[in-house]
């Protein structure tokens, strides 16, 4: 879908767009897709073009939301359609920026949502057409006073984003020492004159008190206008515009001390007699202070995304292609789906495909977390990113660049820090007035001070003001969430956890009541032969050799399982003849002269065998929620024979967790009952509903979500799990499941290991409460301490906050949240991770839509 329109049309009257329609096949379509468009409020005209699939809207005079007219398209049948463009944002340094800059792109014609992180800096806009949207987007981002530019994904764009982020702190650097240089001897003029008598004295001999003052003159203008230039570059603009921001409350307080000063350097008469000071020290000590508290911001940003950049070090360089016969070394960039790629012991395999020659170990656990390096033959599936050992193999190239899976978590973890929780709503409302609410209350503590302050009032006035302009953070409130986000969901990356969706980050910590499908998440969800047991007269290895053969004809689970278990113990199958299965009974067939039947209990009795020798033995078996078979050899019962799917080894641990962190654990499968409250039985599980039919499972979860304090997180792998995934509060797919239940889940876990479920819980109630502690701290910063400045503690105990200790309050403000933030790479999780049980990849993990 395509929307042209240019910058001059985004913001001007009577904008038109062009959308792109799906579904429309002939004349009638054309007439009820414009229909439904003239019929929006604010459409001026509408003309739908069949041949071109694309409607042209023209808007009346003012009108530039789009929502409506998408809901109406699709009412009408038909689906417009809705791109997500990802801009990279320069500038911002605070709440209030991403305030700004989130209006701006909402008021692009085309235009459904739009988000804005300050923490990665980067805009995620989601629009009708918005793949051809970018010019108009960065246009109304430029328009704001802000740089845009596409952003680009892996190792390209973490490389320029490396690369400006350490131009960034060199140009903040080189501005600290120029003005801490500057400022030194301003503050051994000013405050140590004032502080020490001695100091005094030796100045005003020496130099003169002219002298000193033009001294000082030059050192404050120097840094005024030399590292705090910034504040006017973007400060400026943003007051001219009327949406001010921490660049224009640093750029005020401290043009306003300056400018104070200077006037009594050169024109003390126009101030009142006895106020001809000067405060040089105070704006300077703010300016160096401030970028101080920058530089150290920055450096604590660069760290919040540490995750993705060791993600992309993953990422192999260089692969070894065979062309016309010959083995040759080519960048990883010109692999190409088809290519057959050789790897060689200790080589990292550079890109996704299928083993089509050799064998060999490859470690997989940076994608896995699995600390088991996993065999690899002809037919496997290999991970670029990972790491081989031992042997060599060649394999054909399937998945390369942006569709590799290293790739995709890559993305999947930045949409993850990229989104905004709900808990970020109120930083929002806060943020859209807190600027020039804080310029209305510096100028009304100017007022008041002058008013009513003690002599030298017009002194009072400009110090308290300053102080509210100064020790203002919107900064903290703005980093306060999402710088959280990021550290947490990298964190989580580690772990082998990907949070698809930002906003399970918040939602699974309030999970209370966790369901688990049973197969291939409570268990390894393949049979296994668990049990023999032989009757007089027959030898257990004859008998699993008889049965076993016959099996080798069948198709079903158990029958793999037991042929599977006779080979693990060397024995040799003879071909069976005569094979015969009836579906729901068992299996027959002649095996070296023996008529050997294999089945269930129905199947023994309707032959005439006997079975109630082995009734206490069928009986155990069953309540451990095995599966009871019966073996007959000419005629005679020979052996029950126990099939069932074993329990994970991690299994237990993960529920014993979870009942930890306060989790009701409810299992949910189509197993009949005996088997599946056998199987609760051995894990402690609270509840089990049991014989649910795979359409079923969803019904299930509503059902546990009825009573309205419950939050339920569902936690299943295969295709008949995706309803229940999509409708629970947290859907968490394990990784080694279906591509289905992947992409209907909001959180997948790489490995098979179930523990890292309440290990999910665990980081993401870690994340939540480091973000309230941020938050706390951000408001609660500005709710004391802004009263503070304005003088409020004078009347009382006569108190007053020094411009300069204004600066210092409001340059740590912003390195606490973050240092707060970064405590979070130091989580450890309640359990350790990494199912050796599991050795399959997913094929596809792409981001939530």
């Amino acid at each position: 879908m395509a929307i042209q329109t240019s910058a001059k049309q985004s913001s001007a009257p009577g904008a038109t767009i062009d959308i792109p329609i799906q579904g429309m096949s002939c004349a009638s379509c054309v007439g009820r897709v414009e229909k439904a468009i003239r019929a929006v409020d604010g459409v001026d005209a509408a003309n739908v073009n069949l041949a071109t699939e694309r409607a042209h809207v023209s808007f009346r005079p003012g009108v530039t939301n789009v929502g409506p007219l998408a809901e109406a398209i699709r009412n009408a049948g038909y689906e417009p359609v809705a791109d997500t463009i990802d801009l990279k944002i320069s500038g911002m340094t605070c709440a209030s920026c991403v305030g700004r800059v989130e209006k701006a792109l909402k008021a692009v014609p085309g235009v459904l949502d739009a988000t804005v992180n300050l923490a990665t800096e980067r805009a995620s806009v989601r629009a009708l057409g918005g793949s051809t949207m970018g010019g108009a987007l960065i246009a109304a981002v430029e328009r704001t006073g802000y740089e845009a530019e596409p952003a680009r994904s892996g190792a390209e764009q973490t490389d320029r984003e490396r690369a400006a982020r350490e131009a960034e702190l060199s140009s903040l650097r080189r501005s600290v020492i120029l003005a801490a240089v500057a400022t030194l001897p301003l503050l051994v003029f000013e405050m140590g004159s004032h502080l020490f008598e001695d100091v005094h004295h030796f100045l005003a001999g020496n130099f003169g008190d002219g002298t000193i003052r033009m001294l000082s003159f030059l050192l404050a203008t120097l840094v005024q206008f030399g590292p705090g230039l910034r504040f006017y570059v973007k400060g400026w603009p943003a007051l001219v515009r009327g949406a001010p921001d921490m660049n224009s409350l640093v750029m005020l307080g401290t043009t306003a001390a300056y400018g104070y000063s200077v006037v009594s350097t050169f024109a003390p008469r126009l101030l009142p007699e006895g106020t001809d000071y000067t405060y040089y020290e105070a704006g300077a000590v703010i300016v160096t202070l401030i970028l101080l508290g920058r530089w150290f911001e920055a450096r604590a940003k660069g760290r919040t995304s540490e995750a993705i950049r060791r993600l992309m070090t993953l990422q192999a360089k260089t692969a070894r292609i065979l062309r016309d016969g010959q083995e040759i070394d080519v960048g990883v960039e010109a692999v190409r789906p088809g290519d057959v790629v050789v790897v060689r012991p200790g080589d990292k395999v550079p890109v996704d495909g299928e083993v089509i020659e050799g064998a060999s170990y490859v470690d997989e656990s940076m994608i896995t977390g699995e600390p088991v390096p996993a065999q690899k033959a002809v037919g496997a599936w290999v991970v670029g990113g990972t790491i081989n050992k031992t042997g060599a193999f060649r394999f054909r190239a399937t998945k390369v660049g942006a569709d590799t899976l290293l790739a995709q978590i890559v993305r999947t973890v930045e949409e993850a820090q990229g989104s905004k929780l709900p808990i970020q709503a109120i930083v929002d409302r806060v943020t859209t007035w807190f600027v020039p609410a804080v310029i209305g209350v510096a100028a009304l503590t100017f007022l008041a001070w002058l008013a009513f302050g003690p002599s030298p009032a017009l002194t009072y006035a400009l110090i308290n003001a300053v102080a509210v302009l100064i020790i203002a953070c919107p900064c903290a409130m703005g980093l306060a969430t999402p710088t959280s986000i990021m550290v947490g969901t990298g964190k989580a990356a580690e772990m082998g956890v990907l949070f698809r969706r930002g906003e399970a980050l918040q939602a699974l910590k309030d999970a209370n009541i966790v369901a688990l499908d049973k197969t291939g998440t409570l268990t390894k969800g393949r049979p296994e032969l668990t049990d023999i047991a032989v009757a007089p007269g027959f030898a257990e290895a004859d008998v699993l050799r008889l049965v076993a053969a016959v099996e080798t004809r069948s198709e079903h689970p158990v029958a793999e399982a037991i042929v599977a278990a006779a080979r693990q113990r060397g024995v040799d199958l003879p071909p069976p003849g005569g094979f015969e299965a009836e579906p729901g009974f068992g299996v027959r067939a002649e095996v070296e002269g023996h008529r050997v039947i294999v089945g269930a209990d129905r199947l023994m009795r309707r032959i005439g065998v006997d079975i109630t020798a082995f009734g206490d033995v069928s009986s155990r078996l069953a309540d451990d929620g095995k599966t009871p078979l019966y073996a007959a050899v000419d005629g005679r019962l020979a052996a029950v024979i126990a099939v069932a799917d074993p329990i994970k080894a991690t299994t237990p641990a993960a529920i014993e967790a979870l009942h930890r962190v306060g989790a009701r654990v409810v299992m949910v499968t189509g197993d009949n009952r005996r088997t599946a409250d056998a199987i609760a039985r051995q894990l402690g599980i609270d509840e089990v509903v049991a014989e649910v039919l795979p359409t079923d499972k969803a019904d299930v979860v509503k059902r546990l979500q009825a009573d309205g304090a419950a939050r339920v997180a569902f936690v299943g792998d295969g295709i008949n799990d995706a309803p229940a995934l999509a409708q629970a509060d947290v859907g968490l797919a394990i990784g080694t499941g279906t591509d289905i239940a992947i992409e209907s889940a909001d959180v997948v876990l790489m490995s098979g290991d179930l523990r890292n479920v309440p290990n999910a819980i665990a980081l993401s109630q870690a994340t939540i409460r480091n973000i309230k502690q941020n938050l706390f701290w951000a408001f609660g910063y500005n709710v004391v301490l802004i009263p503070v400045a304005a003088g409020a503690l004078y009347p009382v105990f006569g108190i007053l906050m020094s411009p300069i200790f204004a600066g210092l309050a409001m340059a740590f403000s912003s390195v606490s949240v973050l240092t707060n933030a970064l405590r979070l790479r130091r989580f450890v999780p309640p359990l350790p991770a990494g199912d050796t049980t599991s050795r399959t990849v997913p094929a596809r993990l792409a981001p939530a839509e």
